[in-house]
């Protein structure tokens, strides 16, 4: 299992918005990120919560423009992979043209005007599936009993489309969504946790989730963002447990403490 460890250079995201919109900061706490026992750095640049501000593609791009250099050249040196996180297809050609190792759509590329480019690349692409088509997440109620169903039809077509246009289907990674991107509904995200396995079976394609700091947990506890921690590391344990290849948060040393743990527990003498 491979951690994504969370970098938001935004104003506004729900957790740590203006944190580290300074490229010093960003920079610092990547490297903090990676020492604590991430593989893989996820920057995004423009939130994707519900009520985010939009950000032109031109302004993610410099945003990332200040921290991607150096984070690739430290990222070489220590074996870490690089992801950009967004949903701008202005934004993934620029990140393409980097050499970047991972693209994070929460849409799941549905621009087929990109495929080509997608093609040719060697980017691994983690497709997300979502409620809303286009745009930042919006609340909306989906029917707890639809929810599984719509996850795989969309997984269904968008495969389909992706492979049909060239892309090695070795190169996808599945994301179901969780939180606000499933709906109001928090039984909507626990469904989807249940039913991980099923997912894996179907597909046979590696599996992320991210949970950290869902709205969804922090309703189940009755802890506000600040003290979401332990009620994130439990869903990513679980997840973990379930089969799940790829976990991003934004605490990767609990998790990886926690899993090794689990599994030092569970050898055999």
């Amino acid at each position: 299992m491979k951690i994504l460890g969370i970098l938001n250079i935004t104003s506004d995201s729900f957790s740590d918005g203006g944190k580290y919109l300074e490229p010093g900061a960003a920079i610092a706490h990547a490297q903090a990120l990676a020492q604590s026992g991430a593989d893989i750095i996820d920057i995004g640049a423009a939130s994707s919560r519900p009520d985010a501000q939009a950000v032109a593609p031109q302004v993610e791009i410099t945003r990332l423009q200040a921290v991607v250099p150096e984070l690739k050249a430290k990222a070489k040196a220590k074996g870490l992979s690089l992801s950009i996180d967004s949903f701008a297809i202005e934004v993934q050609r620029w990140a393409l043209a980097q050499g970047v190792d991972y693209l994070n759509d929460i849409h799941g590329f549905p621009d087929a005007a990109l495929y080509p480019e997608l093609a040719k690349s060697q980017a691994k692409l983690i497709v997300m599936h979502m409620v809303q088509p286009t745009g930042v997440a919006v609340r909306t109620d989906v029917p707890s009993a639809e929810i599984f169903g719509r996850i795989t039809c969309f997984f269904d077509s968008r495969i389909d489309a992706l492979t049909q246009a060239g892309i090695a289907r070795d190169r996808l990674i599945l994301d179901p969504g969780m939180g606000q991107f499933l709906g109001t509904d928090m039984e909507n995200s626990l469904i989807v946790l249940r039913r991980l396995p099923e997912l894996k079976a179907r597909y046979g394609l590696p599996l992320l989730i991210s949970l950290s700091r869902k709205g969804f947990l922090r309703k189940l506890t009755g802890r506000p963002v600040t003290e979401a921690g332990a009620a994130s590391l439990a869903a990513e344990l679980f997840a973990e447990a379930q089969g799940v290849d790829y976990i991003r948060t934004h605490a990767p040393g609990p998790l990886k403490d926690g899993v090794n743990v689990l599994k030092t527990i569970g050898k055999s003498r």
